[in-house]
């Protein structure tokens, strides 16, 4: 995807609604100095060219009784299977984020689990069952200290 050109009304627009998704429009336009039909304009733009994916709702895995959270390196044995990998890792529901990566894992993916031992049998009987799935190594997360989207206040014009 090519890079899209946006300017400081945009960045504007994006960064209200990134802090907040159901931000109303009229709101944001009032903050901006623009009309509202600008607004829905604007991101309608910033939405046909792919720069919102779309918004959501998200929820507290821990207050679903979701207490642990790991980040599993897997490694695979035949590179050639890394898409039939990923399918397979789709289907097992523990698993949140999948990347692809460099180094010594292939893919990088979050899970999260209730318990040890949840995330053992999710790891020993979900994970490690899938054929091409060679290695893996575990990364349990103590805390998450904070997790953002990027900062489109900061990026500069083009």
């Amino acid at each position: 995807m090519s890079k899209v050109t946006i300017d400081a009304i945009d960045r504007k627009i994006l960064g209200y609604l990134i802090k907040n998704a159901r931000m109303p429009f009229l709101e944001i336009a009032r903050e901006c100095g623009i009309s509202g039909a600008a607004i829905h304009q604007r991101v309608k733009k910033l939405d046909d060219a792919g720069v919102i994916l779309g918004s959501r709702l998200e929820v507290d895995p821990k207050s679903l009784g979701f207490d642990m959270c790991a980040f599993i390196g897997v490694k695979i044995s035949d590179a050639s299977m890394n898409y039939e990998t990923v399918k397979r890792l789709q289907e097992v529901p523990e698993v949140v984020e999948c990347h692809f990566t460099t180094g010594k894992y292939n893919i990088l993916i979050k899970i999260y689990c209730v318990d040890n031992t949840h995330l053992m049998n999710t790891l020993f009987n979900r994970i490690l069952n899938i054929p091409s799935v060679a290695d893996t190594e575990t990364f349990i997360s103590l805390s998450e200290v904070f997790s953002r989207q990027v900062e489109v206040e900061r990026l500069r014009e083009e």
